[in-house]
């Protein structure tokens, strides 16, 4: 390993407290180490900026960091046990190829706002990515709502209830995933605030060109108080997960209505072959794995957030224990979007069975239009109720799935969709 960044002299380091202190935290550095170049970067900009380092260092500097972010890129540059973390290889490498200016480049940081920069710049990548997955899927589902509408049963307490329809159900799910990208921009505004240049949580005594950096970064507005800074930790990366949780409880719920809606029972719902695997003894079966996992990822990612949480309960300034935090995020976040990527093809490709679906509905799932009908009639709600609940085996004379959806008129509803207020909603998140 390099000479640790905090070494004193006089003190022994032990093997087995050391591998304990690092953990995996190298090996998970290399997901947020090109932000951490980035960072240094603008860090050393402001550094120039004030006159602590010369206008020839600091383009030094900048081009072997972009030949380090090169060199990562093309793997001739590895992350690995020989640093400490990502930081600390970073230093290690300027101070190789440049000496006295590469021991440079840490002055006026910590590593405390380095890693909170470097994963606010990911956590900000990450969060367009939620919002794309989720316009996609909204999109998918508003295209598919669209297309004529097959009649579907629709449940209540898993118990077929009243008519309904495929384009209903798609454009359930079109509202729900434009309220989730939504949420995902509105959280990105949210954490958009540079840490950069707020040290340990204390400030330095410096004039950090901190308005510079939060530029440079593409930063919306600077993170003012230092100790505000570390008091976030943990707090940001909790409402991304939670935004990403958002879009995983309706993908689970999705993914629930298409475990039941392809099994023999219902046969509703014919899923691309793809999406689906054998069975490793029953040569007849094939499984719908990758629904069944789709409907799985809510736990991973409110797991994840669940660790996150238990490990904030810290008094104010920084404690190693949010070390921690930075695998459970980044396993909750790439598997939550590695989720959602998989939806909008799915969605696309999955064909409804009409046949069945038909069959399905009851000459009793027209009760509820039979008591509205006699209200609108003038008859007292409560005795209509009753009156169609007695009769309701013979509610479907004469009626059919279209003429009961033709008549659901209520705003959103069969015969007024407002598919149009939805897609003016999707396209505005374009705008």
């Amino acid at each position: 390993m390099t000479d640790l960044l905090w070494q004193k002299a006089g003190v022994e380091t032990n093997a087995k407290i050391m591998k304990f202190l690092a953990g995996n935290d190298v090996l998970l550095d290399r997901e947020f180490f090109l932000h951490d170049i980035i960072a240094s970067k603008a860090h050393v900009e402001g550094l120039a900026n004030i006159g602590v380092i010369s206008a020839k260092e600091m383009e030094d500097l900048k081009r072997e960091l972009d030949v380090l972010s090169e060199d990562f890129r093309a793997g001739r540059f590895v992350l690995d046990e020989h640093y400490e973390d990502g930081h600390s290889a970073i230093e290690a490498r300027l101070t190789e190829r440049l000496g006295d200016a590469g021991r440079r480049v840490h002055t006026g940081r910590s590593r405390n706002d380095q890693v909170l920069v470097a994963t606010r710049l990911w956590l900000k990548e990450k969060l367009a990515l939620l919002e794309t997955h989720c316009h996609a899927v909204a999109d998918v589902c508003l295209q598919r709502a669209a297309q004529p509408a097959l009649p579907l049963p629709g449940y209540t307490h898993l118990q077929r209830a009243v008519v309904s329809s495929t384009a209903m159900w798609f454009a359930g799910f079109a509202e729900g995933f434009i309220d989730n990208a939504w949420r995902a921009r509105q959280t990105a505004a949210w954490i958009d605030a540079n840490p950069l240049g707020t040290a340990a949580g204390y400030g330095v005594n410096l004039p950090l060109d901190r308005a510079h950096t939060t530029q440079a970064l593409g930063f919306g507005r600077m993170q003012v108080s230092p100790i505000y800074a570390q008091l976030s930790r943990g707090k940001f990366e909790m409402a991304v997960m939670e935004a990403l949780s958002s879009a995983l409880l309706d993908t689970r719920r999705l993914a629930w209505d298409l475990s039941l809606f392809t099994t023999a029972e219902f046969n509703f719902v014919s899923l691309p072959a793809e999406y689906t695997t054998g069975s490793s003894i029953m040569p007849n079966k094939r499984n719908p794995d990758v629904v069944e996992l789709l409907r799985a990822s809510y736990a991973t990612v409110a797991a994840a957030r669940c660790e996150i949480e238990q490990l904030l309960s810290l008094p104010s300034g920084y404690q190693r224990d949010l070390q921690f935090s930075k695998g459970s995020l980044f396993q909750g976040v790439t598997h939550g979007l590695s989720a959602l990527e998989l939806l909008p093809d799915l969605l696309a490709r999955m064909q409804w069975n009409e046949a069945a679906m038909r069959a399905a509905i009851e000459p009793a799932m027209y009760a509820t239009d039979v008591a509205i009908e006699q209200a609108a009639a003038g008859v007292p709600f409560r005795e209509a109720y009753r009156a169609a609940a007695q009769a309701a085996s013979e509610a479907g004379h004469g009626r059919t799935p279209e003429s009961s959806l033709t008549a659901r008129t209520s705003p959103g509803a069969g015969h007024d969709l407002r598919l149009d207020v939805l897609r003016q909603r999707l396209d505005n998140l374009s705008s």
